[in-house]
């Protein structure tokens, strides 16, 4: 939407001399046995399943993470910085005179790893940079009087962050590793965070010792996820059904949960609450920028969803506030801003927070981002009484940690929540895309998809025809894109400028708008592009925006507004 390998301080040399050491030490010992059927890992919290717990990490390079991992719900992430190359280790028990198999998984930049203090030759073995998990492995052995040895990773001056998972130090009982697991208790307070018309959600508590959890509906086992919540899809419209959950971990499985019934909603899209059956889209400009400034009460009754725009990005990755800006809305106070969205949402109406617009900052590139997105979204809802959020990202979305983030905000918001998007032109286009991969990854919890026919020039139409924008052909065309692409009807809504100085080209006269509805849900008015089949649940239409709606007299919603609400 429009809002007005070099390695610093080290010579060739050293370079070179490390680099052929720690190939030299890679080569396997001779005469290293192998592994007997009595052994045992002797590192502790190996799979950083217990955070850093056991581990010493240099200048705090250090810290766990929950993405990318190679097994279990945690790996190792270390970054060197200047003159420290981001050295973690740990003291592993041994015994003397023996032979023990060193091995880890890593990824990402240079990293090492190797073992000191063994009485004998201390080894380590590296890589360079993996873009997937590799392993790396050694041997060494003990001295007469060895019963400790440090076992250490690290990486390389100057180069990216590592990661490690699922270290192990094989070899005789030292007396000094983890426990052997155990099987873990059955997992409680298992409950239904939320339903559509083909999926259930469901959350519950985490069980110590656990690694993972595996969900059962009517008895049977449907899916095992890491973390504490789960959303099980493609069920029957309109149908109960019956889930338990169990923990597992390498000890084997719990006993199952007790179960909780759902039944699943009648047909249709995702999230949506209590929305009419075709809805009305309109931004909010939180600020002046030459339309009609607004107070929320001042919103047309035709908008079933006002998207306040925007949220706004913080220092912290991935993480949103939302700052009221009364002094550009003439004093409008945020008691007043928070009074007049609950008198719409009396009226029926759900009023959102977007975020993003075509200056909006906000990056979810990582787990952490992402954790950062939800958290800070859910307090911005909390604390304005907000019905959902509008992702209007125009510079480019993650699918994989987008996902990830709104599942996570969905879990905390519950099933009310609406969950609008606002993508342009070029990115629905294709469902290879990221914006499109996100809005099916969320089908499930997904309101509407509002994509900009503005600002976008030709584009494909889903014949394989090229269209120009300002006609009924590129609305439905391009709409035609999404509802064949895998978007319920009810999830897709055709996004306009409200006038013309609303966009900077793409403006159409709401009858085309009209004629574009009518083509698409009953078949009618339509262009030379006529859809193969018609699709009368299509959710409606969005506006950016009801200031520039109301500046020219809301001509767009006094036309579109009663048309939506009368579509079959």
């Amino acid at each position: 939407m429009d809002h007005a390998p070099g390695t610093p301080g080290r010579s060739r040399r050293v370079w070179a001399g490390a680099l052929v050491s720690a190939l030299a030490l890679a080569l396997p010992l001779a005469g290293a046995g192998q592994a007997s059927a009595a052994d045992v890992n002797n590192a502790r919290n190996a799979g950083f399943e217990a955070g850093l717990s056991n581990w010493t990490c240099s200048a705090n390079s250090g810290s766990t993470v929950s993405s990318p991992v190679h097994g279990g719900a945690s790996a190792l992430k270390a970054t060197p910085a200047g003159q420290d190359n981001a050295r973690c280790s740990q003291s592993v028990a041994v015994k003397p005179n023996s032979t023990y198999r060193l091995s880890g998984w890593v990824q990402g930049g240079y990293a090492y790893l190797g073992v000191t203090g063994t009485g004998t030759t201390d080894v380590s073995t590296w890589t360079p940079d993996s873009g997937s998990w590799k392993q790396l492995s050694t041997s060494f052995t003990t001295g007469s009087s060895t019963t400790s040895v440090t076992v250490y990773t690290h990486g390389w001056y100057g180069q990216a962050a590592y990661h490690v998972d699922d270290l192990s130090v094989f070899g005789p009982d030292g007396g000094g590793g983890d426990p052997e697991p155990t099987v873990p208790g059955a997992p409680g307070g298992l409950g239904v965070s939320g339903t559509t018309s083909s999926s259930v959600s469901l959350a519950w508590n985490a069980v110590s010792g656990a690694t993972g959890y595996t969900v059962y509906r009517d008895g049977t086992k449907v899916t095992a996820v890491s973390g504490t919540s789960a959303t099980v899809t493609g069920l029957a419209a309109s149908t109960s059904y019956s889930f338990q959950v169990a923990a597992t971990n390498a000890a084997g499985e719990s006993a199952k949960s007790a179960a909780v019934s759902a039944r699943t909603k009648e047909s249709g899209g995702g999230g949506g609450g209590d929305l009419p059956r075709h809805a009305v889209t309109g931004y909010w400009q939180n600020f002046d920028n030459g339309a009609a400034v607004q107070r929320i009460s001042d919103v047309q009754s035709h908008y079933d969803i006002i998207a306040v725009a925007f949220a706004d990005a913080t220092g912290t990755p991935g993480a949103v506030t939302f700052n009221l800006d009364s002094a550009g809305l003439n004093g409008y106070t945020v008691e007043q801003f928070k009074a007049d969205i609950r008198a719409k949402q009396a009226a029926g109406k759900k009023v959102i927070i977007s975020v993003g617009g075509e200056k909006g900052t906000v990056s979810v590139n990582d787990s952490a981002s992402a954790a950062n997105f939800a958290d800070s979204v859910y307090a911005v809802m909390r604390e304005y009484g907000f019905d959902g959020v509008d992702i209007d990202l125009e510079n480019g979305l993650n699918a994989t940690y987008m996902t990830q983030a709104l599942r996570s905000l969905s879990a905390k918001a519950g099933p009310s929540m609406i969950l609008t998007m606002a993508p342009q032109t070029i990115d629905m286009q294709s469902t290879s895309g990221s914006y499109f991969r996100t809005a099916l990854n969320v089908k499930d919890i997904l309101t509407v998809v509002n994509m900009q026919y503005y600002n976008s020039g030709s584009m494909l139409g889903c014949d394989g025809k090229v269209y120009g924008q300002g006609s009924v052909d590129f609305l439905t065309a391009l709409a035609c894109i999404q509802l064949e692409g895998g978007l319920d009807p009810s999830q897709v809504g055709l996004g306009l400028p409200a006038s013309t100085r609303g966009a900077g080209s793409g403006y159409v006269s709401p009858s085309v708008v009209n004629n574009a509805l009518d083509c698409l849900t009953g078949g009618t008015n339509c262009g030379t592009f006529k859809p193969s089949r018609t699709y009368p649940s299509l959710r409606g239409a969005m506006t950016w925006s009801t200031n520039w709606d109301a500046a020219a007299n809301n001509a767009w919603s006094n036309a579109v507004g009663p048309h939506v609400h009368a579509l079959p």
